[in-house]
This record gives structure tokens, C-alpha cells and sequence, in this order.
């Protein structure tokens, strides 16, 4: 019945943060310019419990060119005054009452946003454990009180600088993957043109609208994914079996384009179509007057592009998605597991749309008639696991030929 049927196919201090006044010093009009590998206007905030220590610190920081500073002498205020003004640097006393400042690094490391920041631990303590597990926390370095001036300066620009360089570093990297995944889906988007246009050159050869190409491809995914394969998986698949008749373009319009039956010399020089098209896909050899023997193979040809996945799996499809379950297909008489996944997946949608839309031999058959006829053919044309999974995804197969029916 089948065969029949189908004949071919910052500067305001927030509360908790006290900073000190803006003191004129003598050498203020000396104060070196910050490194141009530097922030414009590097953020330094400390944290301790002796204002005169940030008095002075402070003094330190006005000389050496730095005017966003950010106090407090509230160690409980510590973090949320970090996470609301993101400093560039902290400078962090450890001996501290109510909240240790090891406390507050381990709280910096641990926030996502600050983990990042440089903290400079301040200490008096000659203690190689308290060094030892401040390092263990994350600190950046270290500064002995009393605080040197030249000392301080000098370790902060080094620090300042580092951070500035891996800042770089992480935004490049950013923007080097946004412009990746930008240029991935140009070169995806632009694959689909090539493969959509590749295929619409063999269907405009029967199909003046093209949109075969788009169903059968649509409803490979669809049987692929109710036996379930990965995304990446139907993807491919999808663009593949818009492939599958590529071959067509070896075949001669008095065939391709015949109305009625066609004599059996005939119907034999149409099924070379799936060995012109793996000649098609696949590489062509230096001696290319072999190309036209065969459909699926010519086919085939057309889509061997050395390793890319989807051509090769193209290339498949095309020689293999006449094959038949019982043995009896073409160009190879494949039979069973023998005949690729694939190729019997496409095999299942093109004869569905070969049966319900109108060809040059046939009229368009009624849906219901449609599934009847592939039913009939399970075990013997089709893969029995496959059409199950093809009727069982009826509304989906039903709603593809209705949004890509052709028009006119």
C-alpha cells in the first residue's frame, strides 16, 4: 500500500563611617599623580577602632596623592560599608573589640562581590599564627604598626596596580567570551542559511515553495526528541535531514517532474538520487565523471566536508534514508540496526510528507489515510521503535504541517 501510494518520493559618609577632615598639608601641591596604571580615583577604605590610627593613616594616604577615602572606627559596620561603597583597597586592623578583624576578612572572602578586594591586614602583633591565619583567610599583605608612611604608600600602589591589571584581565576575558558567543551564533545562523539554501536548490527542482526541506527536518527533531535524544543531538539532526534529497539535483527534470508513474528504467534512474547525494556532500575526488551514477550517492558526495558533524551526518542521511526496515530499500539493501538511526529517522518523515502533500504524481492524502499507510508499513518499511515514537507524537507532527503547510 505504501509503495503504491507513494510510487517515488561615595563622598557623603554614610552612618557608622567617620572620615577624617580634609586637613591642608604643606606638600600638598607635591603630591605624585596616581599611576596611569591605577584607577582614575582609587577607593581606600580602613577599618580600626583608633581614630588617632585612622588620623594618621589618613594624612598618609592625603600625601601620596589618594582623596577617596572611606573610614570607620566600627568594626560591625566593616562589611555592609564595604558592600554598599566597593572600595578598591581595605586596609584592616586584626586586634579589634566585639569583632575580630580576621572575623571581617573571612566575611570579605566570602562575599562574592568583595571577595576579589585587596585587604591589607594592620597589626602590632609579632605572632606568626595570627600572620599564618590571616593568610589562610586571604589577606594581601601586611603592615606592622606603627604605620610607615613610605611603607604604605609603596605597598598599596603595588596592590592597587595588581588588581587594576587582573580587573583587566577578567573584563578582557568577559568581553573576549561575549564576543565568542556572538560570533558562534553568526557563524550557527549563517550555517543555517548555507544548509536551508543547499537543500532548497534540490527541493525547487519538484517543490517551488521549499518548505518540504523545513517539515521533514521538523519532524526528524521531533521523533528524535520522543526517543530522547540531546538538544545538541536534534539540532544536528534537524539541519541534516533538510539534506536528505540534495541528490535530486542529479536527476533529470523529465523524471523528477513526470506527472504519472514512472516506467521501472525510469523509477531505477530515481533512486540513484540517494547516491548523488552522499557524492554531493562528500569530498569530490580528482576524477569527478563518476559523480552522476548514482542518486544517494551523488547526494551523499555533495555533503562530505571533511570532519563537520553535520555535513557528515548529512552525508548519511542522504545515502541511507531509503533503506527499509526488512532490507528491501535502495541504494544499499541495508536492513534493521544496520540502516543508521538517522537515516531511519528521516525516512519515517519523508515518506509523512511525501503522503500528505500534493507531488507531481499525486495528490495530497487525507491525514487520517496518512498515519493508516505508515502504520501499515511498520516492521517492514519502518523502523518499528521509530514510528511508534512518530505516532506518539501526533499533535506535534500535526502542528508542524499546518504552520508550514505550502501556500498556493
Amino acid at each position: 500500500m505504501l509503495t503504491e501510494a507513494l510510487a517515488t518520493h561615595v563622598d557623603n559618609p554614610p552612618s557608622g563611617q567617620e572620615r577624617p577632615t580634609n586637613a591642608e598639608s604643606a606638600g600638598d601641591s607635591e603630591k605624585p599623580a596616581t599611576p596611569s596604571a591605577l584607577p582614575a580615583r582609587p577607593k581606600i577604605m580602613m577599618v580600626d577602632d583608633e581614630k588617632l590610627n585612622i588620623y594618621v593613616v589618613a594624612e598618609y594616604l592625603k600625601t601620596g596623592g589618594y582623596r577617596d577615602l572611606i573610614f570607620t572606627d566600627d568594626p560591625l559596620q566593616a562589611l555592609l560599608l564595604a558592600s554598599r561603597e566597593r572600595p578598591d583597597a581595605i586596609l584592616l586592623d586584626i586586634q579589634m573589640p566585639r569583632v575580630s578583624g580576621l572575623d571581617i576578612l573571612k566575611q570579605i572572602r566570602e562575599d562574592e562581590a568583595l571577595s576579589r578586594t585587596p585587604v591589607v591586614v594592620l597589626t602590632s602583633s609579632a605572632d606568626n599564627e595570627v600572620k599564618l591565619r590571616a593568610l589562610e583567610l586571604g589577606a594581601t599583605d601586611f603592615l606592622h604598626k606603627p604605620v610607615h608612611s613610605g611603607e604604605l604608600l609603596a605597598r598599596l600602589r603595588n596592590i592597587l596596580m595588581a588588581k587594576a591589571y587582573q580587573d583587566h584581565l577578567l573584563h578582557y576575558s568577559t568581553e573576549l567570551e561575549a564576543a565568542v558567543r556572538q560570533r558562534t551564533a553568526e557563524l550557527e545562523a549563517s550555517r543555517q542559511d548555507v544548509v536551508h539554501c543547499l537543500a532548497r536548490a534540490a527541493e525547487f527542482r519538484d517543490d517551488d515553495t521549499g518548505r518540504h526541506v523545513i517539515r521533514v527536518g521538523r519532524y526528524a527533531r521531533i521523533i528524535g526528541q520522543q526517543l530522547g535524544m540531546s538538544e545538541r543531538s536534534l539540532d544536528v539532526l534537524e539541519q541534516a535531514a533538510k539534506l536528505h534529497d540534495i541528490g535530486k539535483i542529479g536527476i533529470p527534470d523529465a523524471i523528477l517532474l513526470k506527472p504519472g508513474t514512472l516506467t521501472p528504467e525510469q523509477f531505477a534512474a530515481m533512486q540513484k538520487h540517494s547516491n548523488f547525494g552522499k557524492k554531493i556532500i562528500e569530498r569530490m575526488a580528482d576524477n569527478g565523471s563518476d559523480q552522476l551514477r548514482q542518486h544517494a550517492e551523488l547526494g551523499s558526495r555533495i555533503l562530505d566536508a571533511g570532519d563537520s558533524p553535520l555535513l557528515m551526518l548529512a552525508m548519511k542521511i542522504a545515502l541511507t534514508h531509503h533503506e527499509r526496515w526488512d532490507g528491501t530499500g535502495y541504494p544499499l539493501g541495508l536492513a534493521g540496526a544496520d540502516i543508521p538511526l538517522e537515516g531511519r529517522i528521516t525516512a519515517v518523515a519523508d515518506v509523512f510528507d511525501a503522503l500528505s502533500t500534493q507531488r507531481p504524481y499525486k495528490p495530497a492524502f487525507p491525514l487520517d489515510q496518512c498515519f493508516s499507510i505508515m502504520q501499515e508499513a511498520r516492521g517492514s518499511h519502518f523502523d518499528p521503535a521509530i514510528l511508534d515514537a512518530f505516532m506518539a507524537s501526533r499533535d506535534a507532527i500535526v502542528a508542524v504541517q499546518i504552520a508550514y503547510a505550502d501556500l498556493g
